[in-house]
C-alpha cells in the first residue's frame, strides 16, 4: 500500500475533472450495474500513468461524445476495489495503469498498460475518442 500523502494528488488529478473514485468491491459494482458508457481508469503511481494515462484520459473529453459515468480505481491502494474492476476487464490481463470502456456494464473497448507506456498523451486520447465516438 502507498502513503495516503503520495497517492492524494494522482487521485485528484483525475478526481478534480469529474472521476468518481471507487474504494470497494461493492461501489465498483453499483457503478458497473448503472446504464450508458462507463470509463474505468485504473491509476498508478508509475511515470506512465502521470506522464500519459492521466493527462490522455483528461484529453479525451474534450469530446463531443462522452461516457456517461467516469470512475476510477487506485492500483496498490484500493486492492478489492481494483481486483473488481479488472474481473470485469477478463480476458485482459491485469495491467495498470488501464482504462476500460464499458456499454450497460459490457467491455467494449481496453487499453492495457502496453498501450500506454511509451505513447503520447495525445495519441491515447485519439484512441479514447474513437471508442466514445463509436459507443457513447
Amino acid at each position: 500500500m502507498y502513503p495516503a500523502d503520495l497517492v492524494k494528488p494522482m487521485r485528484e488529478d483525475l478526481t478534480n475533472i469529474g472521476f468518481e473514485e471507487l474504494h470497494t468491491e461493492e461501489a465498483v459494482e453499483q457503478a458497473m450495474a448503472k446504464e450508458g458508457t462507463t470509463l474505468v481508469v485504473v491509476n498508478s503511481v508509475c511515470g506512465c500513468a502521470a506522464a500519459n494515462a492521466r493527462p490522455g484520459a483528461k484529453a479525451s473529453l474534450e469530446n463531443d461524445k462522452k461516457p456517461d459515468n467516469l470512475v476510477t480505481v487506485f492500483a496498490g491502494v484500493d486492492k478489492e476495489a481494483t481486483d473488481k474492476a479488472r474481473g470485469f476487464m477478463i480476458p485482459f490481463p491485469p495491467s495498470s495503469p488501464s482504462m476500460a470502456l464499458f456499454r450497460n456494464g459490457e467491455l467494449v473497448h481496453m487499453l492495457e498498460r502496453h498501450h500506454i507506456e511509451g505513447r503520447p498523451a495525445e495519441m491515447i486520447a485519439e484512441n479514447l475518442k474513437d471508442a466514445y465516438n463509436e459507443h457513447c
